[in-house]
């Protein structure tokens, strides 16, 4: 009995393993089709059968690229918005959810569970009036009107005060007690022992900032300040597309995603996880 158990489990792994296998493939085949097209010229991206790995690699769309659009002011712009939205918001994120998780004031739940409630609601249904209200203040065509837009975040506070209600209230109580501020606390206690949920929402909030698209699309009409998801719809013109080119950009525009990826993953699974220890 004791040895069929654990070939059962033994077994019950192995699936496991396949199948998590199956679904990463799955999941990397549309970025390995990415980048065989970025390789191909424009009438060999759609061939059928497909050819993974083309028999004359077209490295020159990689310099085309830089010299059929402004690509590398468009991927400065988007760096730009992406560092000072991300700094801002974990700078924000983390401030509110100390005085939601650690600070006692009238109303708080319910002013957390309003503010949280905002997650509900789609940006397409409120999108309009934040257009007129940007406009009225002269700030359409400017990348301030993205920045201050998108500064705060309910989820980045949800996340950062789930993970702050895990540290013990005796810590802040007893910097109190030594004199420290509120301001001190939050600073040299809370945001050192909150690197993993800081990370996470690092990674969050960077990845959808540099993959925005509806938001640059309204706001940002001149091409000096247009990001590189915007930029990538220059390849396509009236009649045609040039999808070798997009692929080739497409594969550029991946690669600072991937960079703050891979530097903070270590902190990710753990961040995520205990943003859910306690609520």
């Amino acid at each position: 009995m004791v040895g069929s158990n654990k070939t059962l489990k033994f077994g019950a792994l192995m699936f496991a393993y396949l199948l998590l296998i199956i679904v990463v493939l799955c999941m990397l085949v549309p970025y390995a089709w990415m980048l065989s097209s970025s390789l191909k010229l424009n009438k060999d991206v759609f061939t059928f059968p497909m050819q993974w790995i083309p028999e004359l690699p077209r490295w020159a769309n990689y310099v085309d690229i830089w010299t059929k659009i402004p690509l590398g002011r468009f991927i400065y712009n988007t760096a730009k918005l992406s560092i000072i939205v991300t700094v801002l918001q974990l700078l924000t994120s983390s401030f509110a959810a100390y005085a939601f998780s650690k600070l006692q004031f009238k109303g708080k739940n319910v002013l957390f569970l309003g503010y949280i409630a905002t997650i509900a609601i789609p940006w397409q249904a409120y999108m309009v009036p934040q257009f007129i209200l940007m406009r009225s203040m002269g700030l359409n065509n400017t990348h301030l009107a993205i920045i201050l837009l998108q500064a705060f975040s309910a989820f980045g506070v949800f996340l950062m005060r789930q993970f702050y209600q895990s540290i013990p209230d005796e810590l802040c109580e007893a910097a109190r007690i030594d004199g420290l501020s509120e301001y001190g606390i939050w600073a040299r206690i809370m945001l050192p022992l909150s690197k993993p949920a800081l990370s996470t929402l690092t990674i969050f909030t960077f990845v959808s900032t540099w993959n925005d698209f509806l938001g640059p699309m309204i706001y940002l009409t001149k091409t000096e300040l247009k990001t590189i998801q915007i930029g990538l719809r220059m390849f396509i013109s009236q009649y045609s597309a040039e999808y070798g080119l997009i692929m080739a950009a497409s594969v550029i525009s991946i690669i600072p995603v991937l960079i703050v990826f891979l530097g903070l993953q270590k902190y990710f699974v753990q961040g995520v996880a205990s943003s859910g220890i306690k609520g």
